[in-house]
Parts: C-alpha cells; sequence; structure tokens
C-alpha cells in the first residue's frame, strides 16, 4: 500500500480548507433544527443542498419508506473505486442546550439536542464527500462517491434496509466517525442486537365474580419474564437480555386479556443473538400454554456486530495522525472544564491525543454502522467534539456540539475521511486489502437482514426503545486514554 506524501497532504488540507463554511454550515444548521428521528426532513435537506450545490445528485429520497433518508452520488470518468460515506443527522428528546457551559433550555423552546452529535457526524461525512470530489477532479481521478442520509438512527436507522436491499453491495469502501471524548481509532467491535416484542392474549373476566372464566395475559407475560430471568444463569457472559412490561392491564378487578413485553437481545455476533432470540421464543410459547393464553413473538428491528477492518483502520489512523487534533484555544479548554465541572467529572478540558486499539475489543453497545460492515469493507472511528469523560446523551454535549469546539472537531474528522477517501480511491492494494480483511472476517457467511423484506420503513417500536448514553459505539465517559 503507498503512503501518502507531504505533497498530496498538503493538497487535500487545502481542498478541506475551502468545504469548511460548507462542513460549519452543515453542522450548525441541523444543531439548530434538532429534529427527532423519522422527521428529521429539514435537516436531511440542509444536505441534499450542500451536495447539489457541489454537484451531486440526488438518486433516492425517502429510501427503503424513510422519508428522511436519500442516497446522493458523484461519478467522473470510466470504472474507478465506489467510496460511500454515512452521516447521520437526527437528535434526541429532552436534550435542547444552549451553547453554554450550564443546563439551561434553549430560548426557542426547542427540546430537542444533538446530544450524540450527528449534526458534526453529518457535517463531516458529507463535508468529507465533497472535499474528496474536489480532489478527484483536481487529479482528474475516475469514481464514484456516494453519500448515504443515515435516517433515524437514534431511533431504528435505515442503514440494516439499506443494507438488505442491497445499496452498499457495490461499494470499495464505507467510511464514518462517531463524536466521541477522544480521538481514536482501531479494532473496536460492537454488538448485534434485537428488539422483539411478545404480546400476549388471553380472555378477560370478572376478577371477583368469575376469574375462572378468564386466562390472564398477564400471568403469561409475568411467566415470560420470570422464565427469561431463569435464562441469565445459562447464556454466556457476553449476552445481555433486557425488557420492559409495557402493558400489563387496566383494572385490577378485570383479568387482564392482553399484556405486552419489549425484549432486547445482545451479544457479541448476530448468530448468538439469533440463538437466545429462538430460546426466548421458546420461553415464550411455554409461558402462553401454561397459561392457556396465546403469544405473539415478533423482532421487531435488529443489528448486525460491527465488523472491524484492519487496512482501513491503518489508513485512517495514520490520516488521524496526519491530521492532528484540532489546536484548542484556551477558550475552548475553559468552556470544556466548565461543562465537566456541570457534569461533575475531572475537569481534563479535550483530548490532545491520538488513541489506536490495536488488538480486537467487544463492546457491549450497538451500532447500525455494523450492518453496512457485514456487506462492504468499511471502518469508523471516534473524534473529539466533546470533553473528556463528559457522556454522549447529555446537555453538555449537546452545548459543545453547537459551537466552535463540535465545529473544529467535525472539519478535522472531514478531513481524516477524505485522506481515507482519496487512498482508496487511488490505491489498488489498499483496496485489495481492506476486501481481503472483509472476506476473511466474513468466512463465507452470508449477511441476512434481521428485518424481514416485508418490512419497508420503520416498526411501531416505541420512543422508549431509544438508544441512551451507555448504548453508544464509541462510548466510554471514563476512559483514561489521554
Amino acid at each position: 500500500m503507498q503512503s501518502m506524501n507531504d505533497n498530496l497532504f498538503a493538497s487535500i488540507m487545502d481542498a478541506i480548507e475551502k468545504t469548511k463554511p460548507v462542513i460549519e454550515r452543515i453542522g450548525l444548521e441541523v444543531w439548530n433544527e434538532a429534529e427527532l428521528s423519522q422527521v428529521e426532513l429539514k435537516s436531511a435537506q440542509i444536505h441534499i443542498r450542500e451536495l447539489e450545490a457541489a454537484g451531486f445528485k440526488l438518486i433516492s429520497m425517502g429510501t427503503c419508506g424513510y422519508q428522511a433518508a436519500f442516497i446522493a452520488e458523484w461519478s467522473q470518468g470510466e470504472g474507478g473505486a465506489k467510496v460511500g460515506f454515512l452521516p447521520e443527522y437526527d437528535a434526541l428528546p429532552g436534550l435542547g442546550n444552549e451553547a453554554v457551559t450550564e443546563q439551561k433550555p434553549r430560548g426557542n423552546g426547542n427540546t430537542n439536542g444533538h446530544g450524540c452529535g450527528h449534526n458534526q457526524i453529518g457535517a463531516a461525512c458529507t463535508g468529507a464527500a465533497i472535499t474528496l470530489k474536489k480532489l478527484m477532479e483536481k487529479d482528474s481521478i475516475a469514481g464514484t462517491i456516494r453519500v448515504y442520509g443515515c435516517a433515524a438512527e437514534e431511533k431504528e436507522g435505515v442503514k440494516p434496509q439499506m443494507a438488505r436491499d442491497g445499496f452498499f453491495n457495490d461499494l470499495d469502501g464505507a467510511l464514518a466517525f462517531h463524536p466521541a471524548p477522544f480521538a481514536i481509532a482501531g479494532h473496536v467491535r460492537t454488538a448485534a442486537v434485537n428488539h422483539i416484542e411478545i404480546e400476549f392474549f388471553g380472555k378477560t373476566a370478572h376478577a371477583g365474580v368469575s376469574p375462572w372464566e378468564g386466562r390472564s395475559a398477564l400471568h403469561a407475560a409475568e411467566l415470560f419474564a420470570h422464565g427469561l430471568n431463569l435464562m441469565r444463569e445459562h447464556v454466556e457472559p457476553t449476552t445481555r437480555i433486557q425488557y420492559i412490561i409495557q402493558s400489563g392491564g387496566l383494572a385490577t378487578n378485570v383479568v387482564t386479556d392482553y399484556a405486552t413485553i419489549r425484549l432486547a437481545t445482545r451479544d457479541q455476533d448476530r448468530k448468538r443473538v439469533e440463538a437466545v432470540t429462538e430460546w426466548a421464543r421458546q420461553v415464550a410459547e411455554g409461558a402462553a400454554m401454561a397459561t392457556q393464553t396465546r403469544a405473539e413473538f415478533r423482532v421487531l428491528f435488529g443489528l448486525y456486530d460491527l465488523l472491524p477492518n484492519g487496512p482501513l483502520i491503518e489508513s485512517l489512523h495514520a490520516n488521524m495522525q496526519r491530521v492532528g487534533l484540532p489546536k484548542w484555544t484556551e477558550e475552548e479548554q475553559a468552556f470544556a472544564r466548565a461543562c465537566q465541572k456541570g457534569m461533575n467529572v475531572p475537569e481534563k478540558g479535550m483530548a490532545t491525543n491520538v488513541i489506536l486499539v490495536p488488538t480486537e475489543k467487544t463492546v457491549g453497545g450497538g451500532t447500525d454502522v455494523g450492518d453496512v460492515s457485514w456487506v462492504t469493507p468499511t471502518c469508523a472511528f471516534g473524534f473529539p467534539t466533546l470533553p473528556l469523560g463528559v457522556s454522549l446523551h447529555t446537555w453538555a454535549a449537546t452545548a459543545c456540539g453547537g459551537m466552535s469546539i463540535g465545529v473544529k472537531g467535525g472539519i478535522a474528522a472531514a478531513a481524516i475521511m477524505a485522506a481515507t477517501g482519496y487512498e482508496l480511491m487511488t490505491d489498488t492494494k489498499l483496496r485489495e486489502a481492506a476486501r481481503a480483511d472483509f472476506e476473511k472476517r466474513t468466512a463465507g457467511r452470508t449477511y441476512v437482514c434481521a428485518i424481514p423484506a416485508s418490512q419497508v420503513g420503520p416498526s411501531s417500536m416505541a420512543n422508549s426503545e431509544s438508544k441512551v448514553g451507555s448504548d453508544e459505539m464509541l462510548y466510554h465517559p471514563d476512559s483514561e486514554a489521554d
């Protein structure tokens, strides 16, 4: 594989400098809109506006039944490589905050906020694509850049359905980044996940006069929950089982004829998640038989584990070192320390070092980038848009993402992805190595999406199933890595 020379790196940084206004504009405009999953239409249009102005063609809108999902593309010449970028842009409820060092509601009344930094994910990914286009035009490089508007990641992301429907199949590589308290690339593998709904149907009756005429769906739900808890002794240490009773009846003097449980099963790979899910299905059927009720068991949404890709990790890490972390001003460091004080974490300020995870590490959180990684060589990295020790999905993350700290992080992340994108476009050996690594890790296993082909668009999964801070790909607020 080729190593990047100083002249090429200077050319990339010059192209990023020209794209800076676009990256800043996207990041701050989307931060101001702060739209929730599945209704982030204005935020999607901000990306589309900038992409079309830069010469990209919108080839899909409302992709896979998600109204705010899109695909935009630019091509030059005959053949060449194909590289994809994965912007996100949805916000979270209850995290609306001014860009200040205290918990302060937004003056415009918007209670939503980008506590996960998706405004900067989107700005960096779209900015990287526009920058790469400029470089390819300058150097007359044939190839295709594709930008996937990845709607609704915080609730039920579109990426699995895009993967199921073949939208990533022809890529040579896909790139993404995620805000984090630190700058990190490495062999991080996330968990596979299933989100499941179990409905129990019984028979109503008067609980005092003739309870023998009824069959309690609540009893079935309770028995099912007890069965899940008994499973815990006999599953592997990597298995996670969490549930809530969403509906369990309305009145004590009526035998409950309907109950619902929402269940999440997680494990280190898809095969294990499917095995645990099947066991849970058997428990539901057994609970229904024992209570003479009926059970309906449905997987609403599922994710694959994220596959690392060694050659792409090496490229991203090398480019991360070349680009370096932003030169934080004393005012920005003071802002970061004040946020840390408000969050009651050590006042260390912003990260200043780049970290590499050299050996494979599995974390408990999941990401829908995992599905993409089972279809094409994929790599994502973490980069600071929030202070050390501060958790994603907090007011402090929202605040930092809406001022210069977030903007600088997004611009640097765009430079890193543009550099690796350029290498994918021009280095045949890198593409071959990334593909070989992908083939080795998948080991002949065929990707089968957890979401059936009959489901187009998001399911009816409730807002309570939205991800929380500890379910982030690169979340680790207590990291001592810096």
